[in-house]
This record gives C-alpha cells, structure tokens and sequence, in this order.
C-alpha cells in the first residue's frame, strides 16, 4: 500500500493536478492580499484625512471660530481644551483627551467606545514625545489595542500652562470589516480549492487513461520482439501519439532487421573475397616484376585490414552472448598498471603516465577490460601528437545508481568536436574534423559493447586544458570490495 501510494505522488495525474492547483492556491494568495492591502491602506488613509481635519478643527477654534458668537475666546489652555471637548465630538471608533502639564484633565462629553486613560504608559508616551512647536502622529499598541492618534499642543498668551490634545482611532476595530471581509474570501478560496482539486482529479484520470493503456502496451514489447503494436482510435492528441509511437516501433524494427541483415552480409561477403584474392596473391610468382610484388603485398595488406573489420563485427555480435564475459574478482590497481605496461609499447613515441589507481577488487572480464582499454589507448595514440603526454587512470566514482570504478585514458591532442561526442561509440562511426586517423569505425564500439556487457557505459568528454578524456565506467557490485592502499592513503 505505501508503495501505491509513493507510485500514485510519482505519476503525471498527480503532478499535473498539483502544479494546477499550486498555481490557482498562488494567484488566489496574491489576488487576495493585494486586495486586503489595498482596502487597508484606503482605511488608514481615511483616518489620518479625519486626523487632519481635527487638527483644522482645533486651529479653527483657537482663530475664534467658535459657533456661539457671544462667546469670549478662551484665555488659558484648560478654557481652551474645555471648549475643545465640547465642540469637537469623537468619530466612531475615536477617543479624545485633554492633557494640562502632563496631566490627563479632559475627557469628551459623549459616549465613547474606549478611554485613553486606560492605558497610563500610552499617556506617558503621548508626553514624551510632545513638541510645543508641531503637531506629532504616530501608532501605537496600547492595552486598548493599536492605536492611530495624533497629538496637538494647545498655548495660551499669558498662561504658563502647556496643554495636548490628543486624538486617537482605534486601528483594529477600524480594520475589522476587511478583515472580516478577507476571512471570508480565504474560507471560499479554500473550499474552491478543494472542489477544483476533486474535478481535476477526476477529469485528469479520464483524459490520462490512454495514456496508461500506451505505457501497458510499451511495457509488453520484449527487447527481441518489436512486433506489437499500440491501437490507436479517434483523433486526438493522446491518438496521435500512438501512432507516432507505432511508427517509431517500425522505424526501430527496419533497423533492427538492416543491423542484423548488414552483419550477416558483411560476414558472408567479405570473408569469400579475402581468402581466394590472398590464395591468388600469395602464389604469385616471386621473380615477378617489382610492380607485381608491390600490388601483392598491398592487396594482402588491404585482406587483413577487411578480415579484422570482420573479426571486429563477430566480436560486436558474441558481446550479447551470455557466454561473452568470464568474470573473476580483479584487483583494478594491479590491472591498470598492467595495462599501462602494455600501452607503453604501442606507441613508443609518445610518453605514457599513471595518474592513480582505484584500489577496489572487481568482478570483471580482466581480459575483455583489457582489451578495451588498450582500445582507448591506441586510439589516444592515433590522435595525439608524438612528444604529448598520455595519462592512463582509474578512481572510484559516486553515481546516482551507487559506486562505480572508472577506467580512463586522457591525451592533449586536438580533442573531439563537441556535438560528436554522443555518437563516437556507435558502429563505424568516425570523427573526421582534427582526428581523421583512419580505422573501420568499429573500436570505441566495441569498447562500448565490452562496458555495456559489464553493465556498465563507455564516454568522453573534452576536460579543460585541450585534448579528449575517454572512460568507461563499470559499476561495483555489492560484494565487491575496496582495498586499502598503504602507499597512497588519500586514494
């Protein structure tokens, strides 16, 4: 069940159905905060427009603004702050005080929702921060909860008394109805969610069933049987991929049927042709003209060359053969320098290093690696200029399938060209820009085939510095086992 389970998160219904809803959860976030951000400054804006307007109220009285016209203007700051209380009434959601001397005096005549002065360090706060000479705003928490106020200073000529009006608006009871009106809205986004969820879960399972029926069809064609093919019915999408992939079985399947034709003609062809021609060449007689001699020994030379293509193709066909490959546990540091040694007198013009060892004992065809090495060796040779230093290696390395010893050949010739690097290991494949040494095409083939055998991968690359860097990796299995190395202990 929880192998169903990790199988079902895998699949592409539910991927589909989770980047679908990640999107919509997303733009529904981004849609909604924005909108609850902009609403919430329009409130704030709000308050401090009614803010202002309290302090052009105050400023209208302090001119002589007062309605009652008998009235004389006040002429001390509890006057002033008294007829201040009196005139101006509190908004809804708003609390005003009167403060003389740092002391809290006056309170509105109405009814209000929340005193000030129930919040004495808001008081000393208000105080503190008071400047004789300007208005100051500001926010704050307060135990009546966050507060939006501002503070006005009230001076009378001839009294010594300083005074501050303060009024306050209450942020959070302001800010109540969007709040409200956004856990509403993330109430309904959720349940959307949740209905899109289920639809999309459902209508995805319909339009991928073809889909699993494609993958059941593929899984059934055998790796030697390509006949099975994949129905295909109406006109969409899903149809049309089918009969794509139809066809790319028949493409799959002629070539195959090519590959297999070629071999067996290549066999039958060649080996007939070399063996009369080198049967008429050799009995040729040997007091002959010079021209005879020369087009004799050419033509034994360009027999051998055809027959080793053909021992090369027979080798290429035995490497899917169970039999191919005698395994036995192999010390790799011992068989790199043995191959090094026999690398050396390929090429005596050229200087051949060691650069490590892998000290791992592996369960491998020593003289199927060996002769697959030596392949790369010799084709490092072919390649590079004489005088160039040629580096022969192994090291353990970390794959995502687990650990694996990579046997490895670097030259500084002139490299391989970039977009030919996938496709030098297929049969008579040749690179012709800066490493046109001639060869049948078949070598890193079989170099190929010889690491594929193993369960392994052959590949190059071009590393920094110039030159072609070509290896085989062969993966470890469990009961192989590292070995110490005294002599080199970081290794």
């Amino acid at each position: 069940m929880p192998s169903r389970w990790r199988e079902s998160l895998r699949s592409a219904r539910f991927r589909i159905l989770a980047s679908m809803l990640a999107v919509a959860a997303l733009g529904m976030t981004v849609a909604g905060l924005a909108a609850y951000l902009i609403q919430r400054e329009r409130v704030l804006a709000e308050i401090d427009d009614r803010l202002t307007l309290t302090v052009e109220g105050l400023q209208f009285l302090a001119e002589g603004g007062d309605p009652a016209a008998d009235a004389e203007p006040p002429t001390t700051v509890e006057e002033f702050l008294t007829l201040a209380m009196t005139r101006v009434l509190p908004d809804h959601n708003e609390s005003t005080l009167g403060i003389v001397d740092g002391v809290a005096r006056f309170l509105p005549s109405s009814a209000i929702r929340f005193r000030l002065t129930d919040d004495p360090a808001f008081i000393e706060r208000i105080v503190a921060e008071s400047d004789p000479d300007r208005v100051v705003r500001g926010t704050a928490d307060t135990a009546v909860g966050t507060l939006r106020y501002v503070t006005i200073p009230v001076t009378i000529q001839d009294d010594p008394s300083t005074g501050l009006y303060v009024s306050a608006y209450d942020l959070g009871a302001e800010l109540a109805e969007i709040d409200q009106a956004f856990r509403t809205y993330a109430l309904f986004a959720a349940v959307a969610l949740v209905l899109v969820g289920l639809v999309g879960w459902f209508v995805s399972g319909r339009l991928l069933r073809p889909l699993r029926l494609l993958r059941k069809t593929a899984a059934e064609i055998g790796e030697n049987d390509l006949q099975a093919r994949i129905p295909a019915r109406g006109t969409d999408d899903v149809s049309e991929l089918s009969r794509a992939f139809n066809a790319m079985l028949d493409r799959l399947q002629r070539s195959f049927d090519t590959q297999r034709q070629l071999l067996d003609d290549v066999s039958h062809e060649l080996r007939t042709p070399i063996t009369i021609v080198r049967g008429h060449l050799e009995l040729l007689d040997p007091d002959a003209p010079g021209e005879v001699t020369t087009t004799r020994h050419l033509a034994i030379e360009e027999l051998d060359r055809m027959n080793g293509l053909v021992d090369d193709i027979a080798l290429l066909v035995k490497t899917s053969r169970p039999d191919f490959l005698r395994r036995e546990p192999t010390d790799v540091a011992d068989l790199t320098e043995q191959v090094l040694r026999k690398a050396r007198a390929l090429s005596p013009a050229h200087e051949w290093g060691h650069a490590g060892s892998a000290h791992v004992s592996a369960d491998l065809d020593p003289s199927r690696i060996t002769q697959a090495w030596l392949q790369l060796a010799e084709n490092a040779a072919k390649y590079a200029p004489a005088g160039t230093l040629i580096s022969i290696g192994s090291v353990l390395v970390r794959e995502q399938e687990g650990t694996a010893v990579e046997l490895w050949v670097r030259d500084h010739g002139p490299g391989i060209p970039q977009h030919q690097l996938d496709w030098i290991f297929d049969r008579f494949a040749r690179v012709e820009v800066g490493r046109g040494a001639e060869g049948s095409g078949l070598g890193l083939s079989i170099v190929s085939a010889i690491a594929a055998a193993h369960g392994g991968r052959a590949y190059a690359r071009n590393p920094t510095g110039g030159g072609a860097r070509v290896a085989i990796s062969l993966p470890l299995s469990a009961h192989d086992e590292e070995e110490p190395d005294a002599a080199h202990p970081d290794r």
